[in-house]
């Protein structure tokens, strides 16, 4: 499954890639983040990796975010894995008159019978959740809003 979601954020591109590459604001645009560790030696770098651990109603889920491409502030590629399901996202921010528009590529392969019937069923679903991601973080970035005072 495939699909691409964008937004404009009012801030200058270098901060909103200041806002965006600090783990530490991950907790005020992502719902449900309880928390996340650095496994990698060199972090926010290729090849790094961080595990992050969401909870979502009354679903625990952990995941492994793999840095695959950092070419900031043009574009940044990671990939994260959880039971199955393995997602590579393709982020791309252009400056565009003061403000950033953030391009994000998802694409999605699912493992299992369950998660194949689940991305079949409710593509739409996967897509508004990245939707409000970035809503999210528009918020945040341009309000100081966070996630955790709603």
């Amino acid at each position: 499954m495939k699909y691409t979601t964008e937004i404009i954020v009012e801030l200058p591109r270098d901060e909103f890639i200041k806002k965006l590459d600090d783990p530490e604001n991950m907790k005020h645009w992502q719902r449900g983040l309880v928390g996340y560790e650095q496994l990698s030696k060199n972090p926010g770098q290729e090849g790094a990796q961080m595990a992050l651990s969401y909870t979502m109603g009354n679903r625990k889920m952990d995941m492994v975010e793999t840095i695959i491409k950092r070419n900031l502030p043009e574009e940044m590629h990671t990939t994260y894995d959880t039971k199955g399901v393995h997602n590579i996202q393709k982020n791309y921010f252009k400056e565009e008159d003061g403000k950033t528009r953030w391009v994000s590529e998802s694409e999605f392969h699912f493992s299992g019978f369950g998660m194949k019937l689940m991305g079949f069923l409710m593509p739409g679903a996967f897509k508004k959740q990245s939707k409000k991601y970035m809503e999210d973080f528009k918020a945040f970035a341009e309000n100081g809003t966070s996630v955790k005072d709603l």
